[in-house]
């Protein structure tokens, strides 16, 4: 009691002394001796971009699966804290919870570590993410030290200004994982407009009769999208929009305009095809010679969003679309077709605010469960839509019977199915047809052929299917798109 009051009565620079003294014992020192070896892990382990042993990959495959832990042991700690006020035992506890997301930070820093390491990955993400996960492992350790030597309810601030910095470094690095994942844009993509123009990312959309929508955006979508898509997002980098593209991945931006040797993009499709890094992979064939001057011609002239053409590209005039004839009056199916709109399967959405423009038959977000029987559901409104998005649906040849149907039908998206055109010939019946896209599908040459008889079509999208065209011999600076979608 006579130590407790003395101690009281010291002056307050005394105070802060023995605070200090408490901060130097050997288990702070400790902390700065561990500290100053997770510093120093990136410099004795240097993320190189090369491949190393196959068993630190293996191991590093159960990050994702760890990582969730330290989140919400960081996320309970504060509420304990906060409820521990009026229950002591509940503060306890937050001391027990701390431990354990220290623990569980460290597992997830060296898993992590080991993934990135053994697998070769590096980039500007990859690099913020590992950085991220250090420090707040560190930031969890120096909260443990700053608990544990306050000693009092009533003491210093320090410990919930750290714990509040430990918690936004969370959910930073989170972010930053969760790039690597699911894409850069993952949270702004279906940003509010009004909210767009505070991102620091960009929201820009293709004018869709510019050259990288017409010609540029159908090779990455035969081709890349599969792995670089909303169902599959490799290396954090999304080709299946404009904005994902010029957004980048975990290594960074991938168009660098203006500068197409500097653009990480175009380097993998150029590499050697037994390059572990080559693009397209997983068994897609190489683009070829004609695609690839496209996309190094679209960059070195500034990867324009709205540039109608390229100097350098001339592409032989092709017949013009026929004139869009008005469809039907559908104003008695509004109320079936709004609450199609707001339910969860296939959407029915207008053209525009006309009516007798028709409508278009979405399936992206329900297209792995969507298939021939789904699309005969849609046989009462086959009058009015005029295009149909089928892609990378489970459609099968069947669906060409309910096609035929579809009196008003413009264009149809097929590509990526398992379609392999038996049957086709029954869309000759559709008078205004003029745009079909079998890219990636298992479309037979003889197949194909039964498309050279439909009068009115004129764009052929036939990219990785057996019927294909082989690129045709062009004069220097004139290049032929047969296979990227010219008439047949």
């Amino acid at each position: 009691m006579t130590v407790a009051k003395n101690v009281a009565r010291l002056p307050r620079s005394s105070l802060l002394k023995l605070r200090f003294a408490k901060l130097t014992t050997p288990v702070s020192l400790l902390v700065v001796v561990f500290s100053a070896l997770l510093l120093l892990l990136p410099v004795i382990f240097r993320l190189n971009g090369k491949p190393h042993a196959d068993w630190q990959q293996f191991l590093g495959r159960f990050h994702p699966l760890v990582i969730h832990l330290p989140i919400g042991f960081l996320v309970l700690v504060p509420l304990l804290e906060i409820a521990g006020r009026k229950r002591p035992a509940l503060r306890e506890t937050a001391r027990f919870v701390l431990l354990l997301a220290f623990v569980s930070c460290l597992g997830a820093v060296t898993l992590g570590y080991l993934l990135a390491y053994g697998s070769g990955a590096q980039g500007t993400t990859v690099v913020r993410h590992m950085w991220g996960g250090i420090t707040l492992t560190i930031g969890v350790l120096l909260c443990m030290l700053a608990r544990r030597t306050r000693p009092g309810a009533n003491a210093s601030g320090v410990y919930p200004v750290i714990l509040t910095i430990t918690l936004l470094l969370l959910a930073w690095t989170a972010h930053q994982g969760g790039s690597l994942t699911h894409g850069s844009n993952y949270l702004t993509e279906y940003l509010p407009a009004p909210l767009q123009r505070f991102t620091m990312r960009s929201q820009a959309k293709a004018d869709p009769g510019s050259f990288y929508a017409q010609h540029i955006n159908p090779i990455f979508d035969a081709s890349c999208v599969s792995c670089h898509g909303k169902s599959k997002v490799q290396g954090g980098l999304r080709l299946d929009s404009y904005s994902s593209l010029m957004n980048g991945g975990k290594d960074g931006r991938v168009i660098a305009a203006g500068k197409p040797n500097e653009s990480i993009l175009l380097q993998r499709i150029t590499l050697p095809t037994d390059n572990k890094r080559f693009m397209p992979a997983e068994g897609h064939p190489p683009l070829t010679a004609e695609q690839i001057r496209w996309i190094r011609t679209w960059i070195e002239q500034g990867a324009s969003s709205t540039a109608t053409s390229l100097q350098g590209i001339v592409f032989a005039e092709a017949p013009k679309d026929p004139p869009i004839v008005p469809v039907g009056d559908y104003s008695s199916l509004m109320a079936e077709i709004h609450q199609m709109q707001s339910g969860e399967g296939a959407k029915l959405l207008s053209v525009s605010s006309k009516p007798s423009d028709g409508l278009i038959l979405r399936t992206v977000d329900v297209a792995s469960s969507f298939g021939d029987a789904q699309l005969a559901q849609f046989q009462k409104f086959a009058p009015y839509i005029v295009e149909v998005e089928l892609g990378r649906t489970n459609v099968t040849d069947a669906c060409f019977d309910m096609l035929s149907k579809f009196t008003n039908l413009r264009a149809i998206h097929l590509e990526g199915t398992e379609v392999t055109g038996a049957g086709i010939s029954k869309l000759a019946v559709l008078p205004r047809l003029v745009y079909i896209n079998l890219s990636g599908t298992k479309m037979a040459e003889e197949a194909a052929a039964h498309l050279a008889s439909m009068k009115n079509l004129r764009h052929v999208y036939l990219f990785s299917t057996p019927a294909q065209p082989a690129p045709a011999a062009a004069p220097s600076g004139v290049a032929q798109n047969s296979a990227a979608g010219a008439k047949l």
